[in-house]
Order: C-alpha cells, then sequence, then structure tokens
C-alpha cells in the first residue's frame, strides 16, 4: 500500500503530493473533480483548496469527496503503485487458495 505523506496546495486545481516511496509531484485534478457530481462544488478553487489528509491518508474534502492515495501515486509517477504489479492481485476476482 502506498501511503501519501504529505500534501499541498499549488493554486488551480494542482496537488504537490509526497509519498512514503519517497516520491513527489505534482498533478492537476481538474479532470478529475469535473468528472463526477459529488465533487462539482470543488470546481470553485476556494472549495478546492480545503482538502486534508484523513487517518487512512486520503485526499479528502468537506463535501465528502476523496481520492485514493493509489491513483494520485500513478497520476504523479506515472506507474502503478509496487503492490498492484504483485501476482497476489488477481483482476478475474478469483479467490485466494
Amino acid at each position: 500500500m502506498v501511503r501519501i505523506q504529505h500534501a499541498h496546495y499549488e493554486g488551480g486545481y494542482r496537488v504537490r503530493l509526497r509519498f512514503d516511496t519517497g516520491e513527489e509531484g505534482v498533478t492537476d485534478l481538474g479532470d478529475v473533480i469535473a468528472k463526477y457530481e459529488l465533487s462539482r462544488q470543488l470546481l470553485d478553487q476556494a472549495e478546492f483548496a480545503k482538502f486534508t489528509l484523513d487517518e487512512w491518508p486520503t485526499l479528502v474534502w468537506p463535501c465528502g469527496f476523496d481520492l485514493a492515495p493509489e491513483m494520485l501515486y500513478e497520476m504523479v509517477t506515472g506507474k502503478r503503485p509496487p503492490w498492484q504489479n504483485s501476482e497476489m492481485v488477481h483482476e478475474t476476482g478469483e479467490n485466494y487458495k
């Protein structure tokens, strides 16, 4: 599991994220928040800037919208989290033996 260690507002819909892997970068979340009904109020940049990290830590907003660390990691680094590349992950949903 990849964890977000730090999140910083960079203006617009951009967030700088640092992960427990040591990797860091900025991602623009404008397209993501425009896509979902729950996040539409975040198109107001003042509301967007109110994100925090919860106890998981996941990027969350007061309206209830959140984005998983794994998704953000892939957006920032262009790579899938290491555990998603494991042979233990089954796309077919078959049971582990």
